[in-house]
C-alpha cells in the first residue's frame, strides 16, 4: 500500500481482509509513504506491518524495496506522487488506485483531495463518487475497474461531499483489491478489464 495521508483507506483494507479470515486472498505486507509523518505509517505499525518512508529524492529505491518484501500487488490510496515508470511497467495489471471522483472527469495532476470536490461542485455535477482504476504512467488515466456513484446534494460543501465519497471508497476499494488479488479481476494485453462484474454489489447509503 502506498499512501501519503492519514490512511483511512488503509484501515478499511486492513479491516476487510481481517473480516475474510483464512479466506482472505491477500496479506498486507508493506506500507510505503512519501511523508515521514503520514498517519498511514502509524496505522501500519499498529498492526505490525512494515512501514517505510521514501522521500521524493529516493524514489529510485522503490523497486528494490518492493522486491525485498516480495510484493505481488500494489494499492495506492491518497498517494500524491507519480509512481515511477519502472514500477507501473513491472506491476502492470497488479497496481490500482482509488480516485475520489468519477473518472475520466476531474482527474489528472492537481486533482486530489478537496481540490477534486471543489471542482465537482463548481462544475455543477449531480453525481460524483470514487473510481478504482489500474495505474499506468499517467495520473488517473489507467483502465477503470469499478465506480460507485454518490449523489451531489444541493447543500453540499466540499467537506460534506468528501465525507460521503470517502465512505464509499471505504466499501469499494477493499473489495476491488480482494477481487484483484484473488485473480478474479485482470487486465488484458489490450487494456481491457475482465471480471469486474462482482463489484456490482448493493450501493445502499
Amino acid at each position: 500500500m502506498f499512501a501519503s495521508g492519514g490512511g483511512s483507506n488503509l484501515q478499511a483494507i486492513i479491516d476487510h481482509l481481517a473480516s475474510l479470515g483464512p479466506s482472505a486472498p491477500a496479506v498486507l505486507a508493506l506500507v510505503v509513504s512519501d511523508r515521514l509523518t503520514a498517519g498511514a505509517l502509524a496505522r501500519a505499525r499498529d498492526v505490525e506491518v512494515p512501514a517505510v518512508w521514501v522521500s521524493k529524492d529516493r524514489g529510485h529505491e522503490l523497486v528494490g524495496i518492493l522486491e525485498r518484501h516480495a510484493i505481488t500487488h500494489i494499492a495506492l490510496a491518497g498517494y500524491l506522487r507519480l509512481v515511477p515508470p519502472a514500477i507501473t511497467a513491472a506491476y502492470r495489471g497488479r497496481i490500482v488506485n482509488v480516485h475520489p471522483a468519477l473518472l475520466p472527469a476531474f482527474g489528472g495532476p492537481g486533482m486530489y483531495g478537496h481540490h477534486v470536490h471543489t471542482a465537482v461542485l463548481a462544475r455543477g455535477a449531480r453525481v460524483s463518487g470514487p473510481t478504482v482504476h489500474f495505474v499506468d504512467a499517467h495520473y488517473d488515466e489507467g483502465p477503470i475497474v469499478a465506480q460507485w456513484p454518490v449523489p451531489v446534494r444541493e447543500d453540499d460543501t466540499a467537506d460534506t461531499l468528501a465525507a460521503r465519497v470517502l465512505a464509499a471508497e471505504h466499501r469499494l476499494f477493499p473489495r476491488a483489491i480482494a477481487e484483484l488479488c484473488a485473480g478474479r479481476i485482470t487486465l488484458d494485453a489490450d487494456g481491457r478489464v475482465r471480471g469486474a462484474e462482482p463489484l456490482a454489489f448493493d450501493r445502499g447509503e
